[in-house]
């Protein structure tokens, strides 16, 4: 094991989670910050802690030199990314290969290779996965796109080729449509990524999202089985779960295999995840794209098979070989995750930066919150709204969403406005509850008032 100072190159309930991780594996942990976050909790737990520069991301947390001259400056050995920000950039990882710094995660030949949805799906159809009816690569022109539309058949879905988190896409129902769309795409991948880079596929309708996790030290790979990630609001995730209740033995067993099998032909180093569209009326799923780092969901994946991820990538990255073989990976009961974020749900999800007030969290068995919390923080204006997630295990899934309803009542964070009421009533709603929904489902539930009528007393 050749990691023994670790820098964290996040912020946030992540940075918390991998120095809790690190300190069980007794290593010494350097916390990064930024001028907005020096009140932090992650900078408390840490070792020691280093200022990067002022509050703006592109300033500190984005700022590939500033994160390697500090790193280097703390004598760190290796750099946990966590997630978002310099997660998944190529150039952050060659940057602290060329310093001699490990990278807790794949090599920047793999990052760009996955992290390139068109390579990735070339990656993918190449070692057997099925993938969504599309473009073959990048698509140059709208009269390219077009013709390709023809063939792969409408609707549509014109998506960036780098990058993620819903950006960049567009679904067009016919080719005027598409026309006018894929402009407006382009520009918007570009202001986003500064990579204006477009492919296009097929629109598969009321798709569910499943996504598998897998675990690999650059020879070997194994899978931690699959989440379902389908209650999404504007393509962002609000209600993780494990496993995907409505997949059969079967079909479970070919997704997880086929991740595997694409983990391997890159030669998959650390924590990584596959993601899929899963057409539930044809019993078929499609490999859409791939996240070479840890996910903000890895905990339900923790509660049903007890791997902790987190440890596993950080000892992969330091040389060793995985501590599991595929036969040590069993699953048990059913575990969810909600989000806890600082907005109103009730005022169209307005951010609420507050000061955190007295603090009640749940507790009990098969009970965690994970966060970076703490009575008289203030929480900050400058970053993403996620203040924690709350997570609950139970032998079955009626019993896990019982389990969060009652783990969601005994949540009380005065000072500020969160998300808790959204996941009380998507516990309480009998679709949720039948597991009846889809990536599409959430935001007509909203727009028909079902929040509303749940806070107030009337039928959701």
């Amino acid at each position: 094991m050749t990691i023994s100072r670790l820098f964290i190159a996040n912020r946030g309930e992540i940075a918390v989670r991998i120095i809790r991780a690190a300190r069980e594996l007794g290593i010494h942990t350097i916390q990064a910050y930024s001028e907005g976050d020096a009140d932090m909790l992650a900078v408390k737990l840490a070792d020691e802690a280093i200022c990067i520069g002022p509050a703006p991301s592109k300033d500190s947390y984005l700022d590939i030199a500033k994160v390697v001259a500090a790193a280097k400056q703390t004598k760190a050995d290796a750099v946990h990314p966590g997630y978002g920000f310099l997660s998944e950039s190529p150039a952050f990882a060659r940057a602290l290969a060329q310093a001699g710094i490990t990278y807790v995660g794949p090599t920047a030949e793999t990052i760009e290779r996955m992290g390139d949805k068109v390579a990735a799906r070339q990656a993918a159809e190449a070692a057997g996965v099925p993938v969504v009816p599309g473009s073959k690569g990048r698509i140059g022109t709208v009269d390219e796109a077009a013709e390709v539309a023809k063939t792969v058949g409408y609707p549509v879905m014109i998506k960036a080729a780098a990058g993620g988190g819903g950006r960049g896409i567009r679904i067009a129902a016919d080719e005027a449509e598409l026309r006018k769309l894929a402009p407006q795409a382009q520009a918007e991948a570009q202001a986003a990524f500064g990579d204006g880079g477009l492919y296009l596929e097929r629109a598969v309708q009321s798709p569910r999202h499943i996504e598998v996790q897998i675990l690999g030290d650059g020879e070997t790979a194994i899978h931690c089985y699959e989440r379902e990630c389908s209650l999404q609001r504007r393509r962002q995730k609000v209600w993780e779960e494990a496993g995907a209740a409505c997949l059969d033995d079967e079909t479970r067993e070919a997704l997880c295999a086929s991740a595997v099998a694409l983990a391997q032909a890159v030669n998959y180093r650390g924590a990584g995840t596959l993601e899929y569209l899963y057409d539930s009326a044809r019993n078929e799923f499609y490999f859409i794209e791939m996240n070479t780092r840890i996910q903000v969901e890895h905990p339900v994946t923790e509660m049903v098979t007890g791997v902790d991820l987190v440890q596993e990538m950080i000892r992969v990255c330091g040389g060793e070989k995985l501590s599991l073989t595929q036969a040590d990976i069993t699953r048990s009961g059913h575990a969810i995750e909600v989000r806890i974020n600082a907005e109103d749900p009730l005022m169209q999800f307005m951010p609420w930066p507050g000061k955190v007030g007295a603090m009640t969290l749940p507790e009990g068995e098969g009970v965690r919150f994970d966060h970076f919390l703490y009575e008289g923080y203030q929480i900050p204006p400058f970053y993403d709204s996620l203040l924690g997630k709350l997570i609950v295990h139970a032998p079955t899934r009626a019993e896990a969403i019982e389990k969060l309803a009652t783990a969601l009542e005994g949540l009380s964070l005065e000072g500020l406005k969160t998300t808790a009421p959204l996941h009380k009533a998507l516990a309480a709603d009998t679709g949720v509850q039948a597991g009846d929904f889809h990536t599409q489902w959430l935001e007509p539930w909203l727009e028909a008032g079902n929040l509303t009528k749940a806070t107030t007393g009337g039928a959701s």
